[in-house]
């Protein structure tokens, strides 16, 4: 399998919470921190830009386009990785790896970290996902604990198997907010039980709950998230 890679061109940006071009964007990078958002499985680049204007100021965010296509019935949506789909469309259970590295989520993660380099950003760099994206945040922590300020994981899991970084992530222990609904219709129980017990032993933990939203992002958990990027996020102005 060729190596993953993030496609510029499909790269969405925001400025002080209002649409910015890569250009302008970039710029203001040499001096302020970085919020990566990753939209979740079936979804694209221009779903959690929209969220940047209710996001604290002071953030330049990026949302990059998922590498691969999400198959059928998903229309004009992305992935991570990919999920074999059941007839109604929602993923169907997959064998856990017995590694973390070699897995479709840690090749995607991979796929980030290129991208990140190469924009040669030497600040601060938060972390946010929804979902599948969420996965991906709890991946970038698993690949590189000191590179990124803190995550928020929204209605989101962790991949199983084990990774040689999980120890230095676990002796680091970044800030970590999990946001999710008990009723969530998407994520099943063994992944909610795996994050439950990986989160806390690897990070510094804030867990919230939130009925209702069920596999969303509700107001109240934006209002909690926004608390805590200002908390946690240094540089922002």
């Amino acid at each position: 399998m060729d190596r993953l890679r993030i496609d510029d061109e499909h790269v969405r940006w925001a400025v002080d919470g209002r649409a910015a071009g890569s250009a302008e964007a970039r710029a203001a990078l040499a001096h302020r921190p970085l919020l990566l958002l990753m939209h979740g499985f079936g979804s694209f680049e221009g779903d959690l830009i929209e969220l940047a204007s209710q996001l604290p100021s002071g953030f330049v965010c990026a949302s990059p386009r998922a590498p691969l296509i999400a198959p059928p019935p998903i229309v004009g949506g992305f992935a991570w990785w990919a999920l074999p789909l059941g007839p109604d469309g929602l993923p169907l259970p997959t064998e856990a790896p017995a590694r973390f590295e070699g897995s479709a989520p840690h090749a995607a993660a991979v796929a980030v970290l290129d991208w990140l380099d190469a924009l040669e950003h030497t600040g601060p760099i938060a972390l946010m996902g929804f979902s599948q994206g969420g996965c991906m945040v709890t991946s970038l922590l698993r690949l590189r604990p000191e590179r990124f300020a803190c995550g928020v994981n929204c209605s989101g899991f962790v991949a199983p198997g084990a990774f040689d970084g999980d120890a230095a992530l676990a002796a680091r222990r970044p800030p970590m907010f999990w946001g999710r609904d008990e009723a969530d219709p998407i994520i099943d129980r063994t992944r909610i039980e795996l994050t439950a017990a990986w989160a806390p032993a690897h990070t510094d933990l804030e867990a919230r709950l939130y009925e209702g939203i069920l596999h969303g992002i509700g107001r109240d958990e934006l209002h909690d998230i926004s608390a805590f990027l200002e908390r946690h996020a240094p540089g922002l102005t």
